[in-house]
């Protein structure tokens, strides 16, 4: 075939698009019931999906011990929240904390939480919320336990469980700053209800 018989393909006009420009394909729903069956979760509407940039990570909710911050964490992950948002706090063998938009742990979404203290242990895997001094001043702040820290038992409220994807919750990048500040710290790609995926 000769040079002048080809054609030659205009360069794509899609470079430099930002993602919030671009269409988003809706998921059918038979897709979309494969998606959720492929979560293996009890109860999808009290459930969420973590993206980390290793993986997907599952957390079971526990709406039965505490309603209000299911409630409230369901209300944030929907209104994109945490979307992007910093693990500015992380140490080796106890946990990983995020939920802060400044990134620093000294912001939240401006609402407190009533603690709702319940007897679920905190180990490997359990997510629960963080707080000041003052038992009520929970808010966006939560962290997952990389092993059983039991001294917490009691004092925190636990509000969910990673059932799986605790292997990319490992690789999330540790602090060395003073109180387990991250440098350059990794961040939440996004945190979806699994219901409504």
């Amino acid at each position: 075939m000769s040079e002048e018989k080809t054609k030659k393909l205009a360069k794509s006009s899609t470079k430099g698009i930002k993602p919030a420009e671009t269409k988003k394909l809706a998921v059918s729903k038979t897709r979309a019931k494969k998606i959720k069956h492929n979560y293996q979760v009890k109860d999808a509407e009290n459930a969420l999906l973590l993206k980390l940039k290793d993986g997907d990570v599952v957390i079971e909710m526990f709406p039965d011990v505490a309603p209000n911050h299911v409630e409230r964490i369901k209300e944030l992950v929907r209104a994109e929240f945490y979307n992007g948002l910093k693990f500015h706090r992380v140490i080796d063998g106890f946990m990983a904390q995020t939920g802060c938009p400044y990134g620093t742990g000294t912001g939240g979404s401006g609402k407190k939480l009533k603690a709702e203290f319940n007897k679920m242990p905190h180990r490997r895997g359990t997510v629960s919320m963080a707080r000041a001094m003052d038992i009520n001043s929970g808010d966006s702040q939560f962290f997952i336990c990389f092993g059983d820290c039991g001294w917490l038992d009691g004092q925190y409220t636990v509000w969910g469980q990673v059932t799986s994807g605790m292997e990319y919750v490992d690789a999330i990048k540790r602090g060395t700053g003073a109180n387990g500040e991250v440098s350059e710290p990794d961040e939440i790609i996004s945190l979806r209800v699994i219901a409504d995926i």
